[in-house]
């Protein structure tokens, strides 16, 4: 008997001992797009025994005993408790509420924490892209506080951050933090350059970010990022369709195979006999991205989109038409074309656990064509005829951005500096075209003839220096110093005579500038902090600013002084968040686009401007089913010294430049029924003048869109009713010398859509 209890005895203890040297494997990943998640936190419950995830989510861990779980913790996302099984363990994290906790890569070009930048940044999440089935970005873009991005139709649009509604080169639009064009030739309508069906996640950055990503970010900094191939097989097939003529598939396959990931996805959307006359458009967009980790240290992303697009133009209605909803275009042939491909490599090294560097180079090649509606000008004394032109803006581009970031061991110090090149010849060339016009005004056919209106071609140079200073003189308090160099040089090449429409001669133009920034952010205590910044911003003149029409150069660059401050603050056990900042942005020589009394655009310089307002966004869980989010801005834009024909108009407010933007949201996920979600919007666009004078305004609008989607099985189906009360509404109004413009706003749309999402089983 005694030697069968010691057996016994024997035989549980081999079988612990066994056990506590078990091997634990797995791979942490997000729960929404399966991507790897390195540096995650893993420890066994109530033991500091643990370890944290490789670069490719991996980890490996040994059990102490039976009963082991593991928490598993990473900043942005919420904690879980995993029991410990001898399986392969794929533990999938979903992204927090709390935007506290939001890891951030737009403000110093590295990960951090939110609530470590000295900057006004807002994340729109991969959930909110998910749920929200934009068929635009503005869909999305409007729920961040301060921003309007206007829709023009068939995804052409314009932007208002910090700044009235206007066509200028403010805004810079990056795509994994590289400009998707070259400083200097800025397209008001560039976003038709992105792949939504590619993307992560969106960065705003609102105010000058001069400091680190250079010219034309002003007003503001969107930072497109790219979805990372997934560390299991995913697949997605969508189609959706609206009442309205417009149709879109959507489609994505991921999986990684060793060190190799892939991502390849995009869409095909096309519109067919909308609410207005020649409006037809279709796009095909398509990304592919391979993730190759050349070891734990080192990891190469090559990313390459291309973008084919074609619509029909339709300029804007007169007052009597659009009340009276009478969308009849007066184009019939007029046309944008957009053929745009982007590749970027980025080689990423750690050295050690304080120094690593970024190296990226990239190539575009991009040529926009045009038989713009804007053109189109009425012959006097003629009434059945008309001129206009067809062009091509067209250029490549071949560049790197060089970065090293190296942390201290006192006062948790950082250094980041980079160099940056961008160099970009580029081509313009327009034809003058002859236009038939019937009794009813309508513009019926064109003839293209051979004499040249602008034929030149430019070489673009960028060059650029940057450095930033972090460092912490107390324990709640963060210093962030920055300093950028530029030079832009412009050597242009007229291809026409002195007398042509563009006739300026053949010269080189170079602007420099020094951009700086000083921040600082305090923590008040876990939940509440504060933040200040001063920040310079600088926008040289735009190529078609510079020659395009003019005989001599004339456009100075535009500067902007901001001051910055605001602060954020989580409460009620992080079920609500409320983030406020308040800004003064004063421009000097800021270029703004005048309307001609022929109806044309010409930019000017503005002499000095002062934009003040504040931003807010405040969300709140109640109960876990149920979030509300309110985003709005408050906000003045005044002329403080600027003479246009001889009118003063020091002390008005700019034209188009509305004082009160909000977007509300209230989404409704009931436990009794998972899968289930129910959203309602509400879009509110406050009055603003329609000229300088300040003589007339526009109302605003108020709409109203309802969200619903059900989810079960891999299986989704969603129904979207945007413009809820079928408001007439523009998207924006514009007052010239013959009249008025309305760009029309969608009326009741419904969008319904299906899709099936894939997701392999974790590998054994």
């Amino acid at each position: 008997m005694k030697n069968i209890f010691m057996s016994i005895l024997l035989v549980l203890m081999f079988s612990v001992v066994t056990y506590a040297q078990m091997p634990v494997k797995g791979q942490v990943v997000d729960a929404l797009t399966k991507e790897a998640l390195p540096g995650v936190n893993l420890r066994f419950a109530g033991s500091p025994a643990g370890g944290t995830s490789n670069a490719d989510g991996s980890f490996a861990l040994s059990a102490t005993s039976p009963g082991d779980s593991i928490t598993v913790s990473f900043i942005g996302y919420n904690s879980q408790k995993v029991a410990v099984k001898r399986d392969m363990l794929l533990i999938q994290l979903h992204p927090a509420f709390s935007e506290l906790n939001q890891v951030i890569v737009s403000a110093s070009r590295e990960a951090q924490s939110r609530t470590e930048a000295p900057i006004a940044i807002s994340t729109i999440s991969k959930q909110v892209l998910l749920e929200t089935k934009a068929v635009t970005l503005d869909q999305v873009l409007n729920k961040v506080s301060g921003v309007y991005m206007v829709n023009l139709g068939n995804e052409q649009h314009t932007m208002a951050i910090r700044q009235p509604i206007g066509y200028r080169s403010l805004f810079l639009y990056l795509e994994d933090g590289i400009p998707i064009r070259p400083t200097g030739d800025f397209n008001h309508n560039a976003l038709i350059e992105i792949n939504m069906a590619a993307l992560k996640t969106m960065e705003i950055i609102r105010g000058p970010s001069s400091s680190l990503y250079g010219s034309e970010a002003i007003g503001g900094a969107i930072n497109f990022i790219t979805q990372a191939p997934s560390q299991i097989l995913t697949a997605k097939l969508q189609a959706e369709s609206s009442n309205l003529g417009y149709k879109r598939t959507d489609f994505a396959v991921s999986n990684t195979f060793g060190k190799l990931g892939i991502f390849a996805g995009g869409y095909y959307a096309n519109q067919r006999n909308g609410i207005i006359s020649h409006s037809d458009f279709n796009k095909l967009a398509f990304t592919l991205r391979g993730d190759y980790n050349i070891s734990d240290k080192s990891k190469l992303i090559t990313t390459a989109s291309l973008i084919d697009y074609h619509t029909d133009q339709t300029g804007g209605l007169d007052s009597t038409k659009f009340y009276g909803k009478k969308y009849e275009s007066l184009q019939t042939f007029t046309y944008r074309k957009v053929n745009a491909l982007r590749v970027r490599s980025t080689l990423d090294h750690q050295w050690n656990a304080k120094n690593n560097t970024t190296v990226n180079a990239f190539f575009r090649r991009n040529a926009i064509g045009q038989n713009p509606f804007y053109a189109i000008r009425n012959m006097a004394g003629n009434a059945a005829k008309a001129s206009g032109e067809m062009n091509t803006d067209a250029f490549k581009s071949y560049g790197l951005v060089a970065q090293h970031k190296k942390d201290f061991n006192f006062l948790d110090a950082r250094i980041i500096g980079g160099l940056s090149l961008d160099y970009s010849p580029a081509t313009y060339e327009a034809y003058f075209i002859n236009i038939d016009r019937n009794q009813a005004g309508v513009y019926t056919n064109f003839t293209r003839t051979d004499s040249l209106l602008t034929d030149y071609s430019v070489n673009l140079l960028n060059t650029a220096a940057y450095g930033q200073l972090e460092i912490s003189p107390l324990p709640k308090a963060k210093v962030v110093a920055a300093l950028r160099y530029d030079r832009l040089d412009f050597n242009f090449d007229n291809k026409l005579t002195p007398n042509a429409f563009t006739g300026a001669p053949d010269e080189r133009n170079n602007f420099t500038s020094l951009s700086p920034k000083l921040g600082f952010t305090y923590f008040i205590n876990t939940n509440m902090g504060t933040y200040a910044n001063y920040s310079v911003g600088f926008a040289p003149p735009q190529i078609t600013d510079l020659y395009r029409g003019v005989k001599v150069p004339t456009l100075k660059p535009s500067t902007y002084g901001n001051y910055e401050a605001g602060g954020w603050l989580s409460f009620n056990q992080n079920k609500g968040y409320l983030d406020v900042s308040i800004y003064q942005l004063n421009g000097t020589n800021e270029i703004i686009s005048v309307r001609l009394p022929d109806g044309s655009y010409q930019n000017q310089n503005a002499g000095k401007t002062k934009h003040q307002g504040v931003e807010y966004t405040l969300k709140y869980a109640p109960v876990k089913s149920l979030n509300l989010r309110i985003s709005g801005t408050n906000a003045r834009h005044v002329f403080t010294d600027y003479v246009e024909r001889g009118n003063i108009y020091n002390h008005n407010e700019m034209a188009t430049a509305p004082r009160f933007i909000s977007n509300s949201e209230v989404t409704y996920k009931p436990d009794f029924l998972p899968g289930l979600r129910l959203g309602l919007e509400w879009q509110h666009l406050g009055k603003y003048y329609m000229d300088a004078g300040n003589t007339e305004y526009y109302e605003g609008y108020n709409l109203f869109n309802f969200r619903t989607g059900y989810t079960i099985k891999g299986v989704e189906v969603w129904l979207n009713a945007l413009n809820l009360t079928d408001k007439l509404y523009a998207t924006t109004v514009d007052k010239f010398s013959y009249g008025k413009s309305y760009r029309q706003g969608i009326p009741r749309t419904f969008n319904l859509g299906i899709a099936y999402n894939f997701s392999a089983k974790a590998p054994q």
